[in-house]
This record gives C-alpha cells, structure tokens and sequence, in this order.
C-alpha cells in the first residue's frame, strides 16, 4: 500500500526543516557573538520553545568538526575555538598570561584535582609553604578561585578551578583532566601525594560541598577583595 502524503504533510515538515534550519542560526550567532563560552540554558531562553538545544549544538559541532575552527563544549557550555591542529598558526596574544613557574603547575595540579582544597591542605600534598604570590598568579589567571569556607575551626577558605581553566586547556570536563601518572611523569606533582588524592567528581561552578559554607560579602572584605563597608550613616 502506497501512503500519499497530501500537501499540508509537506508543508508542515517544510516548516519543520525551516524551524530547525532558523534555530541553528540563532545558536551559532549567540556562540560566535560571545567571548565567553555560552551556557546551554542561556541559549535555551533565545531559541524558540521546545527545541532541544543539545542536539542542536551537537549538530553544529559535527559541522564545524573539519573547519579550522570548532565548536567545542566547556562543562555545560559552547564556544568557538581553534581547531587544535592549527594552533601553531595563530600569533599569540601579548597578554597572554605568562608562562607559569614549576611551583604554580604544581598548586594549580592539586587545585584542579583535589578540589575543594584548601591552602593548608595544598602545602600538606606538596610538603612546602605556598607564596601567596603563586595563588595570586593563578587567579589573575582566571584560573582559580575562592570556592566557600570549610566547616572546620578557623573556616579556612576553600579553592577551586574556573571554566576558563577548562578553556583555557580544551577541556569539556574535569574527568577529562590527565591521569596522576601523566602528571607525575610531567613533574608536576612530584611531592608527597596522599591516598585520597584522587579526580574529583565533576561539580558545577556554584555547586558547594557538603562541608563548605558560601563566601559572604564579610568574608569579600576579610580577604581583601572588597574594601570594607562604611559605617557611617549618609
């Protein structure tokens, strides 16, 4: 039996295929707009109701997969970036961060694996005191930051990677971080490593743990980040 399709049938997958086609647009413009990676629900609250933003992002991803540039995912994110191939081609910037020092690979290793870490706990795993400096070199980076504050005496504040770290080193995820023998093998970690020190479950930026409390506008100022507030009354 032949099944004839009448003409609103074809109109409809007409319209379909031209929605589908149209929402592609839409997302690769938000993407391509953007310097920084684009989050997912970001792009479901531009594109029209129903559409499944995976799967078209996935699409995209395959399309751009041979171009010289990609569309790459950064944890639930999407940006445009070099195909990985070409890298050697494109002129650096002169304000790209500068190289780091053996130390702060090393702290930015025990950051990004065992994270939520804190200062004390990094100066345990690599049995020397950590500078200030090194901290300050990795968050002008972009990538680390304070986390929150340990639910142990003193609250020390607690670290952890940003998605510019991910970014920055192509990855999707911190599962996609190399192996501790990479690492090794590398010399970034060459100190005392501890048996707990293992990759940590991939977390979203503003997730906590179930020990951490969040950082607080008192606690901005205590750590100079923020200049105190007035006590003054206008």
């Amino acid at each position: 039996m032949i099944d004839l399709k009448g003409d609103e049938d074809f109109e409809d997958e007409g319209r379909d295929l031209q929605a589908a086609i149209e929402a592609e647009r839409i997302a690769e413009a938000l993407v391509f707009a953007s310097s920084q990676p684009v989050p997912e629900a970001f792009l479901a609250e531009r594109l029209p109701e129903k559409v499944d933003v995976r799967a078209i992002m996935l699409r995209l991803k395959a399309q751009y997969a041979p171009r010289g540039v990609n569309l790459v995912q950064v944890e639930g994110a999407w940006a445009f970036r070099t195909a990985a191939d070409l890298s050697f081609v494109i002129r650096r910037d002169e304000n790209e961060v500068k190289k780091l020092s053996r130390a702060a690979l090393e702290v930015l290793a025990i950051i990004a694996y065992h994270q939520p870490v804190t200062r004390a706990e990094i100066e345990d795993i690599r049995g020397v005191q950590t500078s200030r400096g090194t901290l300050d070199v990795l968050m002008e980076a972009g990538w680390v930051r304070f986390r929150g504050r340990r639910r142990t005496p003193g609250r020390p504040v607690t670290l952890g990677t940003t998605r510019d770290f991910l970014d920055h080193f192509g990855l999707e995820e911190l599962r996609d971080l190399p192996g501790l023998e990479e690492l090794k093998g590398a010399g970034l970690l060459s100190g005392r490593i501890p048996a707990n020190f293992n990759i940590p479950s991939p977390l979203m930026n503003d997730e906590l743990s179930e020990d951490e409390d969040p950082i607080t506008q008192m606690d901005l100022e205590e750590l100079g980040l923020l200049a105190p507030r007035s006590t003054s009354e206008d």
